[in-house]
């Protein structure tokens, strides 16, 4: 079975799921009208499928969540997206009490960071040199970061998630960013990492509003941009 046969079977299940629950709350039938239409509109072919599937789940979610009260109260959905995983509730989850580093993570001159990692690092233009750059985990990540608490965190994001977030309500939302589609995720949430050895998942902090997006191979996440919109115009200026 090809991968495009494996993911039309997951849509399929999916829609399924999401049609055959009753959902009488009228926001998260709002919420689901909204996915279906983005669902539907028309995108360039390889992101489109991409987003199909994403979309999907999220009505799948929406319905699972005003279905049973127990629904609101655990997560419902997982979605992986450009190496994160997205853990979605019902609830508000509680938040991160002591942060903690990422693995390994030392600082690093600019100049020194790409013979230590495995994939393209870029900046952000719009904001000049950072103040400070750190490698973690033996390569897995760079984090790059400004005045004002800005973090760009890169990381290859063809492989198995790195980094996974806890939200509940508001729920991300849909940017396009350098002709890519990210998510915004407006809320305070908490962070954690998988770690190399043994997938750990280690709790790092709590973590501000943060846009995710993949670029090429490379994911990214950008945190502490004050709005959505200042937060896809940084992103476009990477370079």
């Amino acid at each position: 079975m090809s991968s495009d046969e494996r993911f039309d079977d997951i849509e399929a299940e999916l829609r399924a799921l999401a049609g055959s629950l009753d959902v009488p709350a009228p926001p998260p039938e709002q919420v689901a009208a909204a996915v279906r239409t983005r669902l539907e509109a028309p995108r360039p072919v390889k992101r489109r499928r991409r987003w199909r599937i994403v979309a999907v789940a999220v009505v799948a979610l929406v319905a699972v969540t005003a279905a049973t009260p127990q629904g609101r109260q655990v997560v419902t959905a997982i979605l992986r997206y450009a190496g994160i995983e997205l853990r979605l509730g019902g609830d508000t989850p509680a938040p991160v009490p002591t942060p903690a580093p990422l693995p390994g993570e030392r600082e690093v001159p600019l100049d020194e960071v790409a013979g230590q990692v495995a994939f393209p690092v870029r900046t952000l233009a719009a904001l000049g040199e950072p103040e400070r750059v750190t490698v973690a985990d033996g390569g897995r990540v760079v984090s790059m970061f400004w005045p004002d608490g800005i973090r760009l965190d890169q990381f290859d994001g063809r492989m198995d998630p790195f980094f996974f977030k806890r939200l509940g309500p508001p729920f991300p939302d849909e940017v396009e960013v350098d002709g890519v589609t990210g998510f915004w995720l407006p809320g305070s949430h908490p962070l954690g990492y998988i770690s190399r050895e043994g997938g750990g998942e280690v709790p790092l902090r709590q973590a501000g509003p943060t846009l995710i997006w993949q670029s090429g191979d490379v994911g990214h996440r950008l945190e502490g941009a004050p709005s959505m919109a200042r937060a896809a115009e940084l992103a476009g200026s990477l370079r």
